[in-house]
């Protein structure tokens, strides 16, 4: 059998048994009937957009998350990153940690091309495709990615990407 530390107890250490206990609580200040409800691409991007900051747009690039339960009524929105005029970073395990602690059965996310260009890069259709596969993994579905301007937006799910 595999040893996974061979490290003997030192008297200083303490025992296994005075381990915290994890627990896991979730509680959404807002009644379930009065949180936004999801019906399409539209409803998702206005909701970015109320919370997106219009003043950078066009000058860094931002990714945010959509957290929705199995009603189809949000949750929450998550900002996860921001970064240059060129690209963020994104880190699919944050994001899921996110989504599971806010007991989400459904995301989507969307980010902002500050060039104004609505084309995915490669690299956004491979992180798409890798968070919706881990997503999957725990039983959490991608709805769809949006692409945001100023003046337009690029759904991944109406383009048959997703």
């Amino acid at each position: 059998m595999k040893t996974y530390n061979s490290t003997a107890t030192r008297e200083n250490e303490p025992h296994w048994s005075e381990l915290q206990e994890v627990q896991l609580s979730y509680r959404n200040k807002i009644k379930a009937t009065q949180r936004p409800k999801i019906n399409m691409a539209e409803d998702a991007l206005a909701l970015f957009r109320s919370v997106w900051n219009e003043d950078e747009m066009e000058l860094v690039e931002s990714f945010k998350m959509l957290l929705i339960n199995n009603a189809n009524r949000v949750l929450g929105i998550y900002h996860r990153s921001t970064g240059g005029t060129a690209g963020t970073i994104v880190d699919i395990r944050i994001l899921l940690t996110v989504a599971l602690k806010s007991n989400a059965c459904k995301i989507i996310v969307a980010h902002n091309h500050p060039s104004g260009n609505l084309t995915p890069s490669p690299a956004d259709l491979k992180i798409t495709e890798r968070l919706k596969d881990a997503a999957k993994l725990m039983d959490i579905t991608l709805l769809d990615h949006l692409i945001i301007t100023t003046d337009s937006s690029h759904s991944f799910a109406n383009e048959g990407l997703i």
